[in-house]
């Protein structure tokens, strides 16, 4: 009989106690490796924490200021990103408003502007130039009359008009046409204008204008137009293209490159009556033979709708126009040189007016231009060919000079 000793017991115990002394070992030695990496690393993270931050403040410092400053102004420019607002249709906001967006117009028009439009309507460069008249109507109202030519050094056609308006004032007829928020409402090619720069220190007014013309994209004028005012209370006001940031360009308008306008308005001498003489220069985009052939068939008709609009422009419209910081609250003088000239030029040659001018370029010569002419072929005749005495020669070829002087005195040059 195999008889087992409490050995199975014992072995148990043994087991037993060897596990629990494991377990014992195990969780010291982890609770103790715990700590140990507890306490070094929160030293080591301490000490990495402050060397960085030393190093970071450092790089800091050697930073200039101005570009903290430039870094700072980039920084709040991006996070209010709200633009600048401009608004041109109040009076009292024109005068106390910070225009953000200004452009020079110092250079856009000039003086030197101003002379080209007084030579094209007082027609003193037109000799060179080949015109075609085009329109030529009235009736008891207004009379109106243009003609055409093209410039020898291209460009589009240039045209010149002349309007007379009976019974109107040359005060009424300058606000009637610088009045473009009048215009809107009688011009129904007008769509929309609007000012965008009026410069104080020399009267240059800077707008945006789309005109809709049947069957045509519309057309978009950026311009820019300054007025003067003569001595003796004639008026002239020029315009150009130009550009303007707060215009820029769109797909749905086609933008005029080139144009070129001016007129000049003066009273008619001994007539209730005012004139308007205009020279244009614009290209459209459209060809020169089919803009010319619109032209002359609806420029009359638009004339005349111009007309009524002139005869209803009350003094209310006027008060509102005067009341707008534009051009007209800006006029400029007419510099003394030009308008000295000009009066020079007119006491010169009193007798050319504009009747005159018109026989000159019809060609047609005058009766005492014939007459003379008749004498002093008659006088040659006499003196190559005739058989009279010496004394009579000397006689006939004194009054011969005396003729071509004073025809010479009285007869004003075309140059």
């Amino acid at each position: 009989m195999l008889i087992r000793p409490k050995g199975k017991g014992a072995y148990e115990q043994r087991k037993s106690a060897m596990e629990n002394t494991w377990s014992r070992e195990f969780f010291l030695s982890s609770t103790t490796s715990e700590g140990i990496w507890r306490e070094f690393g929160s030293g080591w993270l301490t000490y990495t924490l402050a060397v960085v931050t030393l190093i970071v403040a450092w790089q800091f410092a050697r930073i200039p200021p101005r570009f903290l400053l430039r870094f700072r102004n980039s920084s709040s420019s991006t996070g209010q990103s709200n633009p600048p607002t401009i608004s041109f249709t109040s009076s009292s906001q024109q005068h106390h408003r910070s225009a953000v967006v200004f452009v020079s117009s110092t250079y856009i028009i000039t003086d030197l502007d101003l002379k080209l439009l007084m030579d094209n309507v007082d027609e003193t460069v037109h000799e060179s130039e080949k015109w075609e008249s085009v329109v030529d109507r009235r009736n008891d109202s207004l009379s109106y009359s243009v003609k055409c030519c093209k410039p020898k050094d291209g460009g589009p056609l240039k045209y010149l008009s002349t309007t007379i308006f009976n019974f109107c004032s040359f005060e009424t007829l300058r606000d009637f046409y610088m009045d473009n928020y009048y215009r809107k409402e009688w011009d129904k090619t007008l769509i929309d204008h609007e000012q965008l720069q009026m410069d104080e220190s020399n009267g240059t007014e800077i707008g945006r204008t789309i005109k809709k013309f049947p069957l045509l994209t519309p057309r978009e004028y950026i311009l820019a137009w300054r007025l003067w005012e003569g001595r003796d209370k004639t008026y002239y006001c020029y315009s150009k293209e130009c550009d303007h940031p707060l215009a820029p360009r769109q797909k749905k308008y086609v933008r005029v490159g080139f144009l070129r306008s001016g007129w000049r308005i003066r009273e008619v001498p001994g007539r209730n009556a005012c004139q308007i003489k205009m020279v244009h220069q614009e290209d459209a985009g459209l060809n020169v033979e089919m803009a010319k052939m619109i032209f002359a068939k609806g420029i009359w008709s638009y004339v005349c709708k111009m007309d009524n609009a002139l005869r209803k422009y009350s003094a209310i419209k006027r008060i509102h126009l005067t009341s707008t910081v534009s051009a007209i609250t800006y006029i400029q003088k007419v510099p003394l040189a030009l308008d000295s000239a000009r009066e020079m030029a007119a006491i010169a040659h009193p007798e050319v007016s504009e009747e005159c001018n018109k026989k000159k370029l019809s060609g047609k010569p005058s009766k005492k231009l014939i007459a003379n002419g008749l004498i002093i072929v008659g006088g040659v005749i006499c003196l190559t060919r005739g058989h009279t005495n010496f004394s009579a020669k000397v006689a006939m070829a004194y009054i011969l000079s005396k003729l071509a002087k004073r025809h010479e005195n009285k007869e004003p040059s075309l140059l």
